[in-house]
């Protein structure tokens, strides 16, 4: 790992040696870059492509001594400034420092010494995040500001005003940290934080999704250490951490833009030049129809999102080795436990098929989801590790987001309840399970960072919203939990990133409300608070939840009824819509019921008897645990 602070100057530490001519005769060759700085012994894939970038450094020739490790080629492109050296490493190789020697015309003229590090005790075997975890989804620059002295970084262009609801208000590494004990203590096993690779843009920069550099944490936000601290004191406290990875594009002041290492890094290159831009037609369909146009499917995946973001050509194969090489050097650096890859369908469908695989030979128990933003299960379905696809197609991805069951959630709630409307969309959603792989790895969830809140899109009805989050926590699947959601924060019901992304209450100095305190909290933020902490303690030891199967009744007079269950445990969870009770016949639920008197109802803690009938209150949500 260089130390970023050695590279202010574009310089890694190198030697240049005169070669028996004088100071000022000797080629002056540095390396500004080497990526990666660093790798492991003892990875389960042999090669290893180090991309190295300083003025005419492809005219030198490498040369290494090493047990263990073969130099089995270099690779140029059309731009002078990059070499490619191709390493293979032995299984047996042993961690130490490599001594890279690079020569021009038979003399030796630059030296590094390349870290070749031992890897963590069981790091091949860590696990991923699972159904038996709830993941926290948050912004960095807008939940909590614990080092506001690194709110503003000589040579970064945006500065922080927390009074522009578009810019940078001062989050990071520090306050996340001093958060883990009230997200431990909520109950979450599991945090995503978006982008937090630097984001040296003009504008706009906070989000995280136009990186400048892949290999270092922003500097607004910490340091690569940080952050590797970050993840370590998370785990101490049983919480997992998920890295969000961009592979489709970077921002336009990422460093590469200066000198891109070929003329077709990126797709459609000739919009630098000032040829006419167009932007990506987002269907994300035409991937899998088979009656789509070229120039249909070729606008969407090589189409750029907007002009500040450059679309990334992943058929270029230097550049294919890079994003799967940085993807786990992450993962291997800060240890994590998972990647979530943003706006997945848009990059190169072969390329994504060998990064998954890559990163599942090395981390075969790790899991990644990716971002299909579709209402159509058979869109989603597609990417998913396991499907059997009409072409051919084979993914390694193990997860999907379930956009699919988010919007019809939303419409249940929302709708009036009819033959056609209200709870039988939901029922029906769910039902399209058969077409996925592993319907139970899909991450669900009630919104994130592109939605409107979820307690504004229900009307501020606290009714509504016990419904989703109880469907939410108890449903198959990988609950996702977005920042602010356990407080029941507003924004307006079309999407506006700004108020949507608004900063969590009490993580600055000064705040007025402190939502991990408690102070300031009106009635209805601290009811919201102990329904997710209540709920989210409970699913810890759910058995059921985790692993358990699942069964589902179609909805009845209003009311909509499912089991999750296995050998110690079944829940039963019931929500009712209508204004006034319902009473239940148990004995349509035979199939699923135990022989049990008694329930505890776990939001409220109160023992109800199971005999004939269950009454539901009106516009009530029961989750009943059998045991």
């Amino acid at each position: 790992m260089y130390n970023k602070s050695l590279l202010s100057k574009n310089i890694l530490a190198a030697t240049v040696l005169s070669c028996g001519l004088s100071t000022q005769a000797a080629p002056a060759f540095q390396i500004e870059r080497l990526e990666p700085a660093n790798w492991w012994a003892g990875m389960q894939h042999p090669q290893l492509q180090l991309m190295l970038y300083g003025k005419d450094i492809a005219k030198l020739t490498p040369v290494l001594n090493y047990p263990g490790v073969n130099l089995t080629g270099v690779e140029r492109s059309n731009n002078p400034n990059y070499l490619f050296v191709n390493l293979e490493l032995a299984a047996n190789v042993k961690p130490g420092d490599i001594a890279l020697h690079f020569s021009l015309n038979g003399e030796t003229v630059l030296s590094h010494s390349y870290p070749l590090l031992p890897r963590r005790d069981g790091s091949a075997e860590r696990k991923g995040f699972s159904p038996s975890d709830v993941i926290y989804l948050l912004v960095p620059d807008r939940f909590a500001n614990g080092t506001p002295a690194n709110d503003n970084v000589h040579g970064m262009h945006e500065q922080a005003n927390r009074n522009n609801e578009h810019g940078r208000h001062g989050g990071d590494l520090t306050g996340m940290q001093q958060a883990l004990g009230y997200i431990a203590d909520m109950g979450y096993t599991t945090i995503w934080p978006t982008p937090l690779t630097e984001n040296n843009q003009n504008a706009y920069s906070y989000h995280g999704y136009a990186a400048t550099d892949l290999y270092n944490i922003d500097a607004r936000f910490g340091t690569n250490s940080q952050y590797r601290d970050f993840v370590a004191e998370a785990n101490n406290k049983g919480i997992k951490v998920i890295q969000d990875i961009i592979l489709n594009h970077i921002g336009n002041e990422h460093w590469w833009l200066k000198d891109l290492p070929d003329n077709n890094w990126l797709n459609n290159q000739e919009f630098l030049t000032g040829k006419p831009f167009i932007g990506t037609n987002h269907n994300r369909s035409t991937v899998q129809d088979p009656y789509a146009s070229k120039i249909d499917s070729a606008q969407f995946t090589d189409g750029w999102f907007v002009d500040s973001m450059p679309d990334l050509n992943q058929r270029h194969p230097l550049l294919a080795t890079y994003l799967i090489q940085n993807s786990i050097w992450w993962v291997e650096y800060a240890n994590l436990s998972g990647i979530r890859e943003d706006t997945y369908s848009y990059a190169d469908k072969a390329f994504l098929s060998e990064w998954a695989r890559r990163i599942m030979l090395e981390y075969p128990q790790f899991n990644i989801v990716g971002e299909e933003w579709s209402p159509n299960p058979l869109i989603v379905s597609y990417w998913q590790r396991g499907k059997q696809n009409k072409d051919g197609y084979v993914s390694h991805t193990p997860a999907m987001l379930d956009f699919p069951l988010y919007d019809a959630l939303l419409k249940a709630l929302n709708d009036d309840e009819s033959w056609n409307g209200g709870w039988v969309g939901l029922y029906e959603m769910l039902s399209n399970d058969h077409i996925y792989a592993e319907p139970f790895n899909l991450v669900t969830f009630e919104g994130n960072h592109d939605t409107a809140r979820i307690f504004s899109l229900l009307n501020e009805d606290m009714n509504l919203y016990r419904m989703a989050i109880s469907y939410l926590l108890t449903m198959r699947g990988i609950p996702q939990m977005f920042y602010g959601t356990e407080i029941a924060m507003t924004s307006p019901k079309v999407r506006d990133d700004g108020k949507v992304r608004a900063d969590f209450p009490g993580g600055w100095a000064g705040d007025k409300v402190n939502a991990f305190s408690g102070k300031g909290l009106n009635a209805t933020q601290k009811s919201a608070q102990q329904l997710v902490k209540t709920l989210l303690n409970w699913r810890k030891s759910a058995t059921a939840i985790h692993s358990g199967k699942l069964m589902h009744y179609a909805p009845d007079n209003g009311t909509y009824t499912y089991f999750r269950y296995n050998d110690s445990q079944t829940v039963m969870v019931v929500m009712n819509k209508q204004n006034q009770p319902v009473t239940l016949e148990l004995a349509r639920f035979n199939e699923a019921l135990p022989q049990a008197k008694a329930a505890t109802e776990v939001i409220s803690g109160k023992r109800i008897k199971l005999d004939k009938q269950l009454t539901v209150p009106a516009r009530g949500t029961l989750v009943l645990d059998i045991r």
